[in-house]
């Protein structure tokens, strides 16, 4: 089994019960149910299940050096990853997400960036890992900085250490910082140096000012366009209408790191479609995060690209089926 580093983006998720009615009316008192308050981001999401999947996990991110931060850190050392690289910033005070999930819809959130806009990766360390995996460029400030300078250098460095590197996206909310960004000339900047990228339709949509695909072949059109940026994988998520995972040619594969590089010809050339196998979305908040985890599960334990694609599935339904956590038995891959 490879071992994997999980930096970037991490948050405190305050998610309050919602019955669906619920209504911000000034002057009122809105009745809602208890408040579940547990790690979020792209740290604690593939983070979390990467290790609970059986994978060995170092975690890099930044917390505040207040009450939320040391709540956070407590949790996430309950998850089985090696926490050494998750810091206190002093001074700053934690991102958190004010997550409303009424049932039957999806999920919306208020955000704070907090400590996160310290975040720039100097941190991490590829010389100690085989994986690298970097989650929100949107939500990093520095990152996205410059056009995604900070963060072309980051995945220049890892890959020159021969690790293999791995990239999620985030939704672009309009009229933010991020908006500001040129995502497209960022990927068509970052994309040859990621090994694995692993976006959902809506942050696609949401960055690069596209319209929403209406059909399977045009999610296959728009993933086909990553693929031609240069990355050697691709899965696109996209909610109800299930997942696409596309992989380049042998020779792209082969300088994709280690995890990678010595199953080039295995993976080279696939085009896979899993439709979604939960019925009704329960829960959708870590869906596309668990997606990710159990790609990368079945990269860093060896798995050919169909056995990775259906550990991706897996996971995924299981977190809209409102499972908290993964297990090993979300997988039949090896374990190694």
């Amino acid at each position: 089994m490879w071992r994997a580093t999980v930096a970037g983006h991490i948050c405190a998720d305050l998610r309050p019960k919602l019955s669906g009615n619920e209504r911000i009316v000034p002057g009122a008192i809105i009745e809602v149910g208890p408040l579940d308050i547990r790690p979020g981001g792209s740290v604690a999401n593939t983070g979390g299940d990467l290790a609970a999947l059986g994978a060995q996990v170092l975690l890099v991110a930044d917390l505040g050096d207040d009450e939320l931060g040391s709540a956070v850190a407590r949790a996430l050392s309950t998850f089985g990853a090696d926490c050494q690289g998750v810091r206190h910033v002093a001074g700053l005070t934690t991102s958190y997400s004010l997550v409303f999930e009424p049932p039957g819809t999806d999920r919306s959130f208020w955000h704070h960036v907090g400590a996160n806009a310290r975040f720039d990766g100097a941190r991490v360390q590829p010389d100690a890992t085989d994986l690298v995996h970097l989650g929100y460029p949107a939500l990093l400030p520095l990152l996205h900085a410059d056009c995604g300078s900070r963060l072309r250098d980051l995945l220049a460095r890892v890959r020159q250490a021969g690790t293999t590197t791995s990239l999620d996206l985030s939704f672009v909310t309009p009229g933010s910082p991020a908006a500001e960004v040129d995502w497209r000339l960022l990927l068509q900047r970052t994309a040859p140096l990621v090994d694995v990228l692993s976006p959902s339709v809506d942050d696609l949509v949401s960055a690069l000012g596209v319209a929403s695909p209406t059909s399977v072949s045009e999610v296959r059109e728009l993933g086909r366009v990553l693929l031609g940026l240069g990355s050697a994988v691709v899965l696109l998520t996209n909610g109800e209408q299930g997942m696409h995972l596309f992989t380049a040619g042998q020779d792209r594969l082969s300088r994709a790191g280690r995890c990678l590089s010595e199953r080039a010809e295995a993976w080279a050339d696939r085009e896979l479609y899993l439709p979604a196998s939960a019925s009704g979305p329960l829960a959708t908040t870590g869906a596309g995060d668990a997606a990710t985890a159990g790609l990368l599960f079945g990269v860093l334990a060896g798995s050919d690209a169909d056995e990775a694609a259906t550990i991706a599935a897996r996971a995924a339904a299981l977190k809209v089926a409102g499972h908290q956590r993964l297990s090993r038995y979300t997988t039949t891959a090896r374990s190694d």
